[in-house]
Formats: structure tokens, sequence, C-alpha cells
């Protein structure tokens, strides 16, 4: 069984994001960028499966610009069998990237697909639902379990209530929560290992898909800034200071 994880080149989470000087985006000129911590997870759960015999290879599929490579080189270095990049200049959106990841799976034949729950940059959360339903699998979303024996899934999923475990037949889509896992720590010999192992290039524009955005980003702003918090002796005094704040009397 084959398993494909998505993987998302961003901004690392420890980098301040800054805006551009016209307000048109995100300045990434000159920063770090890293392998989202969501895919990081969905990346080690793929590789645990495979050590236990679940699956027999778990392939890393990037989509965008030529940087990706990285990426992808970070993700074989945590175990992940093989790479392929679908490669384009173009700004990609949820349902974009749904398209590109859909051709890959069909194209390598695979029966699970993870994916992060969402990306650090847009924090949209909606890739891997819309991929499912372009596969017409089923999917279990916020996984904070994943067992698969034979041709079925249990997972356990977070919703507000607690916990809800579901269990379906393969093949299906899961999407990781932050407790799934915790990513392994990325050493040198599995980095250098990891620059033997094959990646593939795949042009979008030859597949033929529509990967043209539905909406324009009309300008970003930095948050406004937040007043300095102040302490207070007892519950007493935070509510007069609480009143008054509120303008209660």
């Amino acid at each position: 069984m084959k398993i494909l994880v998505a993987v998302k080149r961003v901004l690392d989470y420890n980098i301040k994001a800054r805006v551009k000087a016209d307000g048109s985006g995100v300045d990434l000129a000159n920063q770090k960028l890293s392998m989202n911590p969501f895919d990081e997870i969905a990346c080690e759960e793929a590789v645990r499966l495979r050590e236990a015999g679940v699956a027999t290879e778990v392939i890393a599929v990037s989509c965008g610009v030529a940087g990706c490579h990285e990426t992808l080189r970070s993700a074989m270095a945590i175990g992940a069998d093989r790479g392929v990049l679908v490669e384009t200049d173009a700004v990609l959106e949820p349902l974009a990237v749904a398209k590109l990841m859909q051709h890959v799976a069909l194209k390598e034949g695979v029966q699970v697909a993870i994916f992060g729950k969402q990306a650090i940059d847009d924090d949209a959360g909606q890739t891997g639902q819309m991929f499912g339903a372009l596969m017409g699998w089923s999917q279990a979303t916020f996984a904070s379990s994943v067992k698969i024996e034979g041709d079925a899934a249990t997972i356990s999923r977070e919703i507000d209530g607690g916990l809800e475990t579901l269990r379906m037949k393969l093949p299906v889509v899961i999407t990781t929560d932050l407790r799934l896992n915790e990513p392994r720590f990325i050493t040198l010999p599995n980095i250098m290992k990891a620059k033997k192992k094959p990646l593939e290039v795949i042009k979008a524009s030859e597949l033929g898909l529509d990967v043209e955005p539905r909406t324009a980003v009309l300008r970003v702003e930095e948050p406004a800034g937040r007043k300095a918090g102040i302490k207070v002796a007892d519950v007493t005094e935070l509510v007069k200071r609480l009143k008054e704040e509120a303008k209660v009397i």
C-alpha cells in the first residue's frame, strides 16, 4: 500500500511575518522557509505506518516553486521514500492544490493520503477535504489517532465535545491534528540519505488543469498594536478596572 503525504513550504514558524511595503502580501524575500508544522506531523505518521508494516511506500508531494525541493528533501529525511514536486510559479489556492494532488494520487495508485489539517500561512484548512471530495474517498479530519488494519482504518478525531472514533474502509484521506504525534528530529545522516532519494518534477502547466485563483488579495496590513497589560492586586481591583474600561458606572 502506498501513502501520499502532502507537504507545503511556508515561512518558518519562528520568523515574524512582515508585510511588503506596498501591502500586496507577506514579504518572503531573504526569509527562512520550511515545512509546514502540521505537514511534518503528517509525514511522521506516514513513516510510522510504513515502519509498522502497514504501508510499503511513502511518497511526499509538494506543489509550488523550485524551492520546494528543499521541503521535499526534509520530508525524505524524516523517512519518506521519494518525492514528487508539481512545479509552478502560480499562486495556488486550496482547490488548485487538491486538483494537482489528485493527479499525483491517481498516477501513483495510492490508497491513503495524509495532509496537515491546515497551513500556518493561510490557515485555510481546506485542501485535504477538497482532495477527498475530488477523489470520492472517505475522510477523517483533525485526527489524533490513526490505526490501519487490512482494508479498514480506525481514526480518532478531536471535536468540540471530546473525541469521535470513526471506522472506514480504504481508500481514505486523513488530516492531522497537533496531538497525533511528535515528529522525529532530523539527523545529519538522514539528511545525507535524503539527497540520494529520487525526486520527480512534474510541470503543472503540462497537466491541463485549471489552477487559476478564484479570489484576489486586495491588501495585507499589519495587525493593530496591542496595549500593554497591567497587574492588579486582587479580584476587587480587577472588576473595578474592567468596569472603568467598559465605562460602566
